[in-house]
């Protein structure tokens, strides 16, 4: 699952995928000279209105958010050499 994190002025807010909608309209808050934009919450409920304006910091960060079970498996490491096998066992 993805998770994005919006950081504006230092304060993180993070909420779910897709978010191409709400970056639209804090780009268009911030080229019509400021505006609010409701940042919906992550779980549930009316969220925050933040006033973006030109110059504010904001930062966009995506974060891959999974189970234990969604984990790569790790490469195979190969055993422990026994250093007592005898070298010519095989010949």
């Amino acid at each position: 699952m993805k998770i994005n994190r919006l950081t504006v002025e230092g304060k993180d807010y993070f909420l779910p995928h897709p978010v191409d909608e709400l970056r639209g309209k804090i780009l268009a808050a911030i080229r019509a000279g400021g505006d609010y934009v409701n940042i919906p919450p992550l779980r549930g409920g009316s969220g925050i209105d933040i006033l973006f304006s030109p110059g504010m910091p904001v930062t966009w960060t995506e974060i891959e958010v999974g189970g234990e079970g969604e984990r790569e498996p790790e490469p195979e490491q190969p055993g422990p050499i026994d250093v007592h096998e005898d070298p010519y066992a095989g010949l």
